[in-house]
């Protein structure tokens, strides 16, 4: 009991509480969209009165929202208490369940017993009222809270895309009230976008310029084989690791909307594996030219792709302008020196060539005399 009082305190320490919130035992401001949660959790009845506040709402003709997500974090999958004005400006509060990212938000039932779901309009703020039961003892749950226009239909209309719209998720702890936002999955993101940047966007871009330019040189013989097998394997591995941290984000990120960006990286890494397939060069000649058709097609395509997911993960990232222009000053580099290979091998061709001639002019003469 000493340790829940506790609790209780240290809640209540985290947001300013008017009289009309002054029956719930625990409050906290959440990180974004002018929002605040109030709550009573009774542990032995896994019973929990809410209130959701949204403030700074001078427009009446806005929708506000609160979610709990059973299975993940975000949109899809979470069971939400929804208010929004009508066009004869009555405030309706209801429930929806949200299965899809196109949702209008329609009225529903929820996975768990509810009851009580109301919402008042008062001083520029929405606030939802609700009750809800759980099934067993939960204290910590993924939640998500979200606003937008509505329609004269009285419709709810998809809501922006700003920064603090795409972070409004997050977990709580009723007990303790500690809330954790969008920083949970920031390492994770960083990661994710570190790994790519290395695999994709670096080293096999790196492996093309040394297949491209280093095997012109007789002085390399074989070793730019191998230096491009292990400069691909490399970027491979490292981008398949980035790869599945992007397919583990996604699945917990319910909410991604980044189609292009995933879709590209199912791309990079179908053409990469089916890359790796070629490895294994055909020995006849006839067949060989085939080969190589494929394998440049393929190789450039894969590099094309890469560096293009990178700066597309990059904007959705939004780790910093320096960053972008260290990938960019990296890209730089990779191109001056191709540039330097392209003229250096095509000098080295040409003076190669005209040294076989006059090597066979020299062998020729004394047939001519």
């Amino acid at each position: 009991m000493v340790f829940f009082s506790t609790a209780i305190f240290l809640c209540k320490a985290q947001c300013s509480s008017t009289s009309e919130f002054s029956n719930f035992a625990s409050c906290t401001n959440l990180a974004v969209l002018n929002s605040t949660l109030y709550w009573n959790y009774n542990i032995s009845s896994n019973k929990v009165e809410i209130a959701f506040r949204q403030s700074g709402i001078y427009n009446y003709s806005t929708w506000i929202a609160w979610a709990i997500n059973p299975t993940s974090i975000g949109m899809i999958g979470a069971q939400a208490f929804v208010a929004h004005p009508r066009s004869d400006g009555r405030l309706i509060a209801y429930t929806s369940s949200i299965t899809s990212r196109e949702t209008i938000l329609e009225q529903g039932k929820l996975s768990f017993p509810v009851y009580g779901v109301s919402a008042i309009y008062a001083n520029n703020s929405i606030t939802i009222f609700a009750t809800l039961m759980f099934s067993s003892r939960t204290s910590v749950v993924n939640h998500v809270w979200q606003r937008g226009p509505i329609s004269m239909d009285n419709v709810p209309g998809f809501h922006s895309h700003s920064k603090d719209n795409l972070q409004s998720y997050g977990t709580l702890n009723f007990l303790s009230g500690e809330t954790r936002g969008e920083e949970r999955f920031m390492v994770m993101k960083k990661i994710h976008g570190g790994l790519n940047v290395i695999g994709w966007g670096i080293m096999l871009p790196l492996g093309v310029v040394i297949a491209r330019y280093i095997k012109v040189f007789k002085t390399t013989e074989s070793a730019w084989f191998h230096i491009h097998v292990i400069c691909q394997s490399l970027g491979y591995i490292v981008g398949i690791m980035g790869w599945t941290t992007g397919l583990n984000l996604g699945v917990q990120l319910s909410g991604f909307n980044q189609k292009a960006h995933g879709y590209i990286g199912i791309c990079l890494f179908s053409l990469a594996t089916a890359q790796t397939l070629f490895i294994f060069r055909p020995k006849e000649l006839k067949y060989r030219k085939y080969w190589n058709i494929i394998h440049i097609c393929i190789g450039y395509g894969t590099t094309i792709l890469s560096i293009s997911n990178v700066f597309i993960g990059i904007n959705i990232l939004k780790p910093g302008k320096k960053w972008k222009e260290a990938y960019i000053s990296i890209l730089a580099l990779l191109g001056a020196v191709a540039v330097l290979l392209e003229i250096g091998t095509a000098c080295y061709s040409y003076f190669s060539r005209k040294t076989k001639n006059l090597e066979t002019t020299d062998g020729a003469s004394p047939f001519n005399s």
